[in-house]
């Protein structure tokens, strides 16, 4: 059910699989991620991708190749951890023509939640979702915008699991392949737009996962 994305032409228009529509070339949406050297902490190499977020072909482009695998999927919900998956997880809700149902740390959902305690390296933290987010059986979609060790996407995957949800997959902007975020998410559906093999200093991204949520 998982596996890498198979290499796509980006000269090439995409096919909407339910509307049959076609759209324009793809944008180089890699020359958008800008690469931030030692930063937060010295050893990091950061993948920026603000530029992307601030160019709207590009922002569009990245939304639509994030939305394509799951077009044809009967997707109800986008599940979103804060902070920047809701970015992309409200984008790409709309053009699935889906509901957000955002997953947040504690004391930010003001009704009845359902929880999930998680293990940090140092420590446990927890995600909670409000309890009529999510009916049993509804078919959801996880939306990030970063796959690095996996950690935080892993912990939304117990949560909707508690939901009894239909996961119908993952789909991210980046994927780190080097952290192995992928086998912790099996058996589920991952699909990613921009896949970087990366390099020893790629490693100590692990630190964003031992945190909740994606670091800005």
């Amino acid at each position: 059910m998982g596996g890498l994305s198979s290499p796509v032409d980006r000269d090439a228009p995409i096919t909407d699989p339910i509307t049959k529509k076609r759209h324009g070339p793809m944008t180089d949406l890699q020359s958008f991620v800008r690469e931030i050297p030692d930063y937060p902490n010295p050893g990091i190499l950061f993948r920026d991708i603000t530029p992307l977020l601030a160019d709207p072909a590009a922002l569009s482009d990245a939304v639509e190749r994030m939305s394509a695998p799951f077009l044809d999927k009967g997707v109800e919900l986008v599940a979103a951890a804060e902070a920047r998956g809701f970015i992309f997880g409200t984008a790409v809700a709309l053009r699935l023509g889906a509901g957000l149902v955002p997953i947040r740390k504690p004391g930010k959902l003001p009704f009845d939640l359902h929880s999930f305690a998680y293990e940090l390296e140092y420590g446990t933290d927890e995600l909670q979702i409000h309890v009529d987010g999510i009916r049993p059986g509804q078919k959801v979609l996880v939306v990030d915008d970063l796959l690095a060790t996996g950690g935080t996407v892993e912990a939304c995957l117990r949560l909707l699991e508690k939901c009894e949800a239909e996961i119908v997959g993952c789909s991210f902007l980046i994927h780190l392949e080097a952290l192995g975020g992928e086998a912790r998410l099996a058996p589920y559906d991952i699909q990613s737009v921009l896949r970087y093999r990366g390099d020893d200093r790629e490693q100590e991204l692990s630190i964003q996962n031992r945190r909740p949520g994606p670091a800005i």
